[in-house]
């Protein structure tokens, strides 16, 4: 077993052979090391093939995994391996610039910078003897050679400073990124709605997008971790490869194409069987900002305006008391009015929630524990849209190109907001949160970027000084309302 893949205890009683491949320049597989590249994804297509021809196999082959080990599976089923018959892609972005190290536009690379040191280059070929032992065997994780410093850095990409030299959506993010609709197996895609700012989005444009005729969309609540190993997650995963691998008549044909857990305040998830997404009854509601009363409604009110500094904790527009329940289920967008001091500006949209006594709601996310609603973030010199891919509630920017701000120009902005899902009491109050830097629930200003971690946004934070640097991104932004420049949030509210 290893972490993010299948428990083999569960799967090989059942008649399953379970293999985990160290992919080329990792653990005992020689080679040069480059995560989500080409190469790597053709080695993973390899492997299928090799292993539908061995004499213990029947020629049909199913994925299954979290993470890594899913986001890795829409780049490989887009290839079509002839013998690959089924995937189960758990919390796998499938977008490499925008949900994996760009969001919006801004580059996310704190997380990435820890996951490569930490779980990659301890375990990389060729550390030999100073490297991890495999417990099982007694050997070297890391193959039987022990390289020197410099031939290992030889042998892989420095992945945080390649991502960091490719600022734009180019072909080194397009190399990792699969194509979606040549996907055509059987397809079981299951997220999280609380895994910001890396996995959910992908989930979700990978079941729209795919080209399967046979697909699937389950969204849960609760950690990274948590409901795929779980009892009920492990079953939804066995129906699905017993009637795709194994060609059983078990009735998941019948099962509804969209299964959401419904989430509540206090970690309460209720399930509801769906037959598309989003939701073909969503009542898309404007929820207006007025800076002249920081407050958030149905109405535009009149013209005003309000200012943030780039680093500093933003501005956050109240909403009233609920008069009755209110359920929010699907993506959301943001349209904002802005203009700043210098040449950029980063802006962080964040939907909140308030309890009738004023304190805030916050949700179990993937990683961290005191994750909002929803989330999203754009940089303003990406603004520019594709008309092709854009939709109302679902804005799409190719990030091909920079064009800076005019200062004290307004521009018009689409943000998006990636899915989610809320069903809030009467009483309840909705808060937008607007800024230039990371959500973090009760932190002002801040001198050292990890002071923001856990706290709302988990660990994929947007702070590295090379790519915001204070004098473009520190300044003042402000925020136009009302009449005329109509800032407002697009809600997706389900009705009762």
């Amino acid at each position: 077993m290893c972490w993010e893949t299948v428990d083999p205890e569960r799967f090989v009683p059942d008649g399953y052979v379970v293999i985990r491949v160290d992919s080329r320049g990792t653990g005992r597989s020689p080679g040069y090391l480059d995560p989500r590249s080409e190469r790597e994804t053709r080695d993973y297509y390899e492997a299928i093939e090799w292993a539908a021809a061995q004499p213990w196999c029947d020629g049909r082959v199913g994925l299954c995994g979290v993470s890594y080990y899913a986001m890795n599976q829409w780049q490989v089923a887009s290839l079509q391996p002839p013998h690959l018959e089924a995937c189960v892609i758990w919390d796998g972005a499938s977008d490499h610039y925008r949900e994996r190290t760009y969001h919006g536009g801004i580059l996310s690379n704190t997380f990435t910078a820890r996951w490569w040191s930490g779980r990659i280059l301890r375990n990389q070929h060729g550390l030999g003897s100073r490297g991890l032992t495999d417990p099982w065997l007694g050997e070297p994780a890391s193959g039987p050679e022990t390289l020197g410093e410099e031939e290992l850095a030889a042998n892989r990409i420095d992945l945080p400073q390649a991502i960091k030299q490719h600022p734009l959506c180019d072909e080194f993010h397009r190399e990792r990124t699969g194509e979606l609709e040549r996907i055509t197996v059987p397809l079981l895609s299951a997220t999280s709605w609380s895994g910001l700012s890396i996995h959910p989005r992908g989930n979700f444009e990978g079941y729209l997008r795919a080209g399967s005729p046979k697909k699937w969309l389950e969204v849960h609540g609760g950690r990274h971790e948590e409901f795929f190993y779980e009892t009920e997650g492990h079953e939804l995963q066995r129906r699905f490869l017993e009637r795709f691998l194994k060609g059983v008549d078990n009735g998941f044909d019948d099962e509804a194409p969209v299964i959401l857990h419904v989430r509540h305040p206090g970690e309460r998830f209720l399930r509801r069987d769906e037959q598309e997404w989003p939701l073909a009854r969503t009542r898309w509601t404007p929820l207006h900002l007025d800076a002249g009363a920081m407050s958030v409604g149905l109405a535009a009110g009149e013209a005003a305006r309000c200012a943030f500094h780039g680093f500093g904790e933003g501005v956050t527009f109240f909403g009233e008391p609920l008069e009755s329940e209110l359920e929010i289920t699907g993506p959301v967008a943001a349209k904002l009015f802005v203009s700043s001091s210098t040449s950029d500006a980063d802006l962080f949209v964040t939907l909140r929630a308030f309890d009738p006594d004023g304190t805030e709601v916050a949700f179990q996310g993937a990683q961290d524990p005191l994750t909002p609603i929803a989330q999203g973030c754009l940089r303003a010199s990406h603004r520019r849209l594709d008309p092709d891919r854009s939709l109302p509630y679902r804005p799409y920017h190719p990030h091909d190109r920079v064009e800076p701000l005019e200062p004290g120009e307004v521009y018009e902005l689409d943000v998006e907001i990636w899915p989610t899902c809320v069903v809030l009491p009467a009483g309840y109050r909705l808060a937008v949160t607007v800024a230039g830097r990371d959500f973090a629930r009760g932190v002002g200003e801040v001198s050292d970027p990890a002071e923001l971690a856990d706290k709302g946004s988990g660990p994929y934070l947007h702070c590295d000084p090379d790519h915001r640097p204070a004098a473009v991104y520190d300044g003042t932004t402000e925020l136009y309302t009302g009449a005329g420049r109509p800032s407002r949030l697009l809600l997706p509210v389900i009705p009762r």
